[in-house]
C-alpha cells in the first residue's frame, strides 16, 4: 500500500526537478580532479561556442555559473578533456569534461564536453 502513495510523490518530484532546471543542461562534475589540476590555462582554446545553455560546475557539482547557448568562451588545458561522471546532455552520452567558462564571466568550472563546439 505504501507504494501506491509513494508513486505520485516520486512523479511529482521528477516533474519539479525538470521544471527547476528550465531546460538547462546539468550533470555532476568530476569529483576526483582538483581545480588546481584542471586550471592550467596557459594553453587555452578561445572562441568556443556552447551548443546549449549549460551550467559550469565545481568539483562538488555545485553550479557556479551559466554558459548560454551560442555564447563564446574558452577551454583550458589546450582543450584536453578529463574523465569524470557519466552524463547524457546535449543529445549525447559521455564522461568527458573540460575546464573553462564563458567570456561573460570570470568564473570557470567543469563543462560537459558534449555541450561545446570547437
Amino acid at each position: 500500500m505504501k507504494l501506491k502513495r509513494l508513486a505520485p510523490t516520486i512523479v511529482a518530484t521528477v516533474l519539479l526537478g525538470t521544471a527547476l532546471t528550465g531546460g538547462v543542461a546539468t550533470a555532476a562534475a568530476p569529483s576526483v580532479v582538483t581545480k588546481a589540476a584542471a586550471a592550467d590555462c596557459s594553453k587555452a582554446i578561445v572562441g568556443v561556442k556552447a551548443k546549449e545553455s549549460v551550467k559550469t560546475r565545481s568539483t562538488s557539482a555545485t553550479a557556479l555559473g551559466l554558459w548560454v547557448k551560442g555564447g563564446k568562451g574558452g577551454l583550458c588545458n589546450d582543450g584536453k578533456a578529463t574523465t569524470g561522471a557519466t552524463y547524457t546532455l546535449c543529445g549525447k552520452t559521455s564522461s568527458k569534461w573540460y575546464w573553462g567558462g564563458p567570456n561573460s564571466s570570470d568564473i570557470d568550472g567543469w563543462i560537459p564536453s558534449t555541450c561545446v563546439n570547437w
